[in-house]
């Protein structure tokens, strides 16, 4: 493919540019086309008992709240004409489903529909449709009632609305995020390059691997649920991965120029190793993604989607663009460069030459070295230490506090939390289905056990309301049947995502069912419980073969049985310094929780997609460095002292290239850390830590002092694995060219 593109570089870019307009028109219209949600298991207990209330019962799948705050109270006669013309102007749309209301409901219900002071009223209606369809009839059915009229304020929450209002944060979280990384990662490029040219071809790779990314992830929402999120994942590890494999390209480019080979030449040699490496690199990363795809929840899924499709186009840009550039601008690739005055002024000229063992890598690499296992141990420990926190991971599900106080949905939860004697959003809906052999004696005995569970308020249920087993007559909202199926709404004091929750939900299950119907629990304490067992009952299957895929590929590179086994344990430990931090920071809500509501829990996507993608990074980083150090290692006599000298010499052959990556890798994703949706400033925040962890600790301290300690057993195989790596395994060893001892600056 290389002699293609060196044959026709300018077709190439040619077709490259055509191929970005067509990405850029179909990639448009793709943020109104993706979801905010996707964090339930569509096949968990909840999701079915949310299916059964709105095809049975005509509830609605997701709610939209509405307050109505008057300065005369819900009794006054403004908060009425308000209320009851709100009311109206929603039982008239075709898009609702239910509607309740402190004007309409009976008395026990219109009294939780009511602020504790009497000024607010609650308006609560379920719309139809799934997520993607309610969050744009809750926008607007917002726009037409909410605003401020006759000293009136009405405000829009719910899960619907919260969903609408991500959107909307996120779309312009991205646009923030790209006027920031994109400038800040050319300036690093700049710094790492010193020419104009050579720093913007790399953000020239990105911008067509984040187009076609987009473009891919709007055909995807013809057949799936694709969440915001993963448009803003793709574009931070676009950004990231797309400059990284450029870096590497090009760096490696200018190596073989400076040993004055001839242009074709010196692309050829630097795609048949450099350019490998990228190849296997990039397959590394998407086969470590694949087994999110394992989980059901959407959300993870699309992350999967977001994460290979964007490595892949990175890559492919990465391979395709760059060789053509460098074919096209061989020496000039130097052009503009802003190093050349600044040597000038100070009486220097050319590139500097220094001996590798002059460089600050290959002199602190032989530092580690002489006392590896103090190096080793220390690291480690601190490491760990720092993860300790995640030992206390408490999980919840995502409400209206993961975006800031000042948007009308947290405004409302605010107030249901605060003014409101029952919060809606804490209620326990029970389905039951198939109560044929049920009677309405036994429906009511069920209910009233239900309301003598610890934190239960009451129980609504058809024909009745229950407060401690006590039966209040009336027909309340929240409480219905039909047919042979019928549903009960269990008002909670319990706050969501707390340990009186959870024990409170034990009880409700424990509670026995008369006969032989079918229960189904659903709300927010059911979701979050289901979400949770959806991940944790497959994460042993997904870690072990993330393990697998990462052991077979690190082995293909190294030909080694340990170096894969080291890298993966290093990367645990790694990871477990982001996990703690996540924990000490969003769930305990220190450092002021970085500008977000610390809640006492963590949504267990975050950590998940966190664990995911900087695992791949990872590994493409140990492909990048242990290709080179094998280069070294095989050119040796096979000694430990070779080792050392190989691990050395390699990781100051890497090093620069590494701390320029991570560099700009951290910039893309530290800008993730001012989006306004708090799932996504903890995930910028994470992967910022796991990248500098690993590209400082873990490469520069963690991996020379196990190599040395280990010696020529790094390299060591069975036979017959060592047999099937040399016939099968990827090979540099035609295009690497004799070891070098001296290094080009800038």
């Amino acid at each position: 493919m290389t002699v293609c593109i060196i044959g026709a570089p300018r077709r190439t870019l040619a077709a490259t540019f055509l191929l970005l307009a067509v990405a850029a028109v179909v990639a448009v219209p793709v943020m109104g086309k993706l979801s905010a949600g996707g964090f339930r298991d569509p096949g968990a207990e909840s999701s079915r008992a949310t299916t059964a209330l709105a095809d049975t019962f005509d509830q609605g799948k997701m709610q939209l709240l509405l307050t109505v705050t008057a300065p005369g109270g819900v009794a006054g006669s403004a908060a009425r004409t308000a209320g009851s013309r709100i009311v109206e102007e929603l039982e008239q749309s075709p898009h609702v489903a239910s509607v309740s209301s402190p004007w309409t409901a009976p008395g026990p219900a219109a009294a939780t529909l009511t602020s504790k002071d009497g000024d607010t009223g609650l308006i609560a209606a379920g719309l139809y449709g799934e997520e993607n369809d309610a969050q744009r009839y809750a926008r607007d059915l917002a726009d037409k009632v909410t605003g401020t009229a006759d000293g009136v304020v009405v405000k829009a929450g719910g899960g619907a609305m919260l969903y609408s209002q991500i959107r909307e944060r996120s779309e312009a979280d991205l646009s923030f995020m790209e006027a920031v990384a994109t400038p800040l990662s050319l300036l690093a490029l700049i710094w790492v390059f010193g020419g104009l040219v050579a720093a913007g071809l790399p953000l020239a790779v990105a911008v067509v691997a984040i187009a076609c990314a987009a473009a891919a992830l709007r055909l995807l929402t013809m057949v799936t649920e694709i969440s915001v999120f993963a448009l803003s994942l793709a574009t931070a590890l676009g950004l990231a991965l797309a400059i990284d494999y450029t870096l590497l390209i090009i760096s490696r480019f200018r190596d073989e120029l400076a040993r004055r080979e001839s242009i074709e030449h010196a692309v050829v040699r630097t795609m048949s190793t450099a350019g490998r490496t990228v190849l296997f690199s990039a397959s590394t990363v998407i086969l470590c993604t694949l087994p999110m795809l394992l989980f059901p929840m959407s959300f993870l899924r699309s992350m999967a989607y977001a994460a290979m499709l964007v490595v892949a186009f990175a890559a492919a840009g990465a391979l395709v663009i760059t060789p053509a550039a460098m074919t096209l601008l061989g020496h000039r690739i130097e052009s503009w460069n802003l190093k050349t005055p600044v040597r000038r002024l100070f009486g220097r000229s050319g590139h500097p030459v220094r001996r590798t063992e002059d460089t600050f890598w290959y002199r602190s690499t032989k530092a580690v070295m002489r006392r590896p296992l103090v190096t080793a141990v220390a690291v480690t420990a601190a490491l760990l230490l720092l993860g300790s926190p995640f030992l206390g991971v408490r999980y919840g599900f995502p409400d209206d506090r993961v975006l800031s106080s000042s948007a009308s949905v947290r405004e409302v939860g605010d107030q249901l939390r605060e003014d409101f004697t029952v919060n809606p959003q804490a209620a326990v809906s029970v389905v039951l289905k198939d109560t044929r052999d049920m009677t309405p004696t036994q429906l009511g005995a069920y209910a009233a056990a239900l309301s003598r569970v610890p934190g239960v308020t009451f129980v609504a249920a058809p024909g009745a309301t229950f407060v401690d087993g006590e039966r209040s007559a009336g027909q309340s909202a929240g409480a219905g049947a039909e047919g042979n199926a019928a549903f009960l709404t269990v008002a909670s004091a319990a706050p969501v995502f707390s340990a009186q929750s959870e024990k409170q939900l034990d009880g409700l299950h424990a509670v026995p069912v008369p006969g032989d119907a079918q229960v189904m629990f659903t709300g927010t304490a059911q979701v979050n419980r289901d979400s949770v067992d959806a991940v944790t009952s497959r994460l042993p299957l997904v870690i072990l073969l993330i393990t697998i895929v990462a052991l077979v590929l690190l082995f293909a590179v190294t030909g080694s049985v340990l170096l894969p086994l080291k890298a993966v344990v290093l990367d645990m430990i790694s990871l477990s310094a982001a996990f703690g931090a996540l924990v000490w920071i969003f769930q305990d809500g220190h450092l002021g929780a970085l500008g977000t509501t610390s809640v006492g829990t963590l949504v267990i996507q975050t950590p998940i997609v966190l664990f995911f993608i900087a695992f791949g990074v990872s590994m493409d980083y140990e492909v990048f460095i242990m290709s080179r150090i094998k280069e070294y290692w095989k050119n040796s006599d096979r000694t430990d002292e070779a080792n050392a000298e190989a691990v050395a010499r390699g990781l100051a052959r890497t090093g620069p290239v590494v701390t320029a990556a991570a560099a700009i890798m951290t910039i893309s994703f530290a800008a993730l850390i001012a989006a306004q949706v708090s799932n996504m400033r903890m995930l910028g925040f994470g992967l910022m830590v796991v990248v500098l962890v690993d590209a400082t600790l873990v490469r520069m301290l963690l991996v020379p002092a196990f190599m040395k300690m280990l010696g020529r057993a790094n390299w060591w195989a069975p036979r017959r694995l060592r047999a099937w790596h040399d016939r099968w395994a990827i090979s540099d060893d035609g295009a690497v060219a004799p070891v070098r001892t001296e290094v080009p600056v800038g």
